[in-house]
């Protein structure tokens, strides 16, 4: 089983950056791969996935803004968010994926307040 634990949401001006970090614990050796998702308007809509081998897929409302990216040997996912926009304002969660059940595990997400 995989734990997911998101961090480094909070509150910036519009035109400014956060990162966010996923940890997970767990058997984290079976993860093939993982990705960020958001929440506004009560629907959870893909951000950005990579795989284990680093193959990436953004939004188009993020492309040039947003990186993924994961460190496997501290089994941390980032999303380093850059010029950021007031519709970029969401609760950001942070899912695994893994070849043995349960197959995907959630984080309790957090907030990213972008201020105009």
């Amino acid at each position: 089983q995989v734990q997911v634990v998101e961090s480094g949401g909070g509150l910036v001006q519009a035109g400014g950056s956060l990162r966010l970090s996923c940890r997970t614990s767990g058997i984290t050796r079976r993860i093939k791969s993982m990705g960020w998702f958001r929440q506004a308007r009560g629907y959870r809509e893909l951000v950005a996935t990579i795989t284990r081998t680093g193959n990436t897929n953004y939004a188009d409302s993020v492309k040039g803004r947003f990186t993924i990216s994961r460190d496997n040997a501290k089994n941390t996912l980032y999303l380093q968010m850059n010029s950021l926009k007031p519709e970029d304002t969401a609760v950001y969660y942070c899912k695994a994926v893994s070849s043995s059940s349960p197959f995907v595990s959630w984080g309790q997400g957090t907030q990213v307040t972008v201020s105009s």
